[in-house]
């Protein structure tokens, strides 16, 4: 199975949120995300896929994502790339 990491951008507010999560099917988590199923943080926003990374093992993919959303730097660029390429 694949598994991917993932980071969202809310497009319906003036100021910029970020949430990263882990998912095996981004579609439907990002429908989740957007219909306030998704997590409890996300509620009340619309958003779109940023970014995402495929992992064939899980643990991977879990510990990647814990590590992504600890890095604020790393999180920090990732939405400076895509303001860039939205450009």
């Amino acid at each position: 199975m694949t598994y991917f990491v993932y980071m969202l951008k809310n497009i319906d507010r003036k100021l910029s949120k970020t949430y990263v999560g882990f998912t095996n099917n981004i579609a439907e988590r990002l429908k989740k995300h957007n219909t306030n199923k998704g997590a409890k943080s996300t509620m009340g926003y619309k958003w779109v896929v940023i970014y995402r990374k495929r992992f064939i093992d899980k643990k991977d993919a879990l510990s990647y994502e814990y590590s992504l959303k600890k890095d604020r730097k790393k999180r920090k660029t990732i939405l400076n790339d895509f303001n860039k390429s939205e450009n």
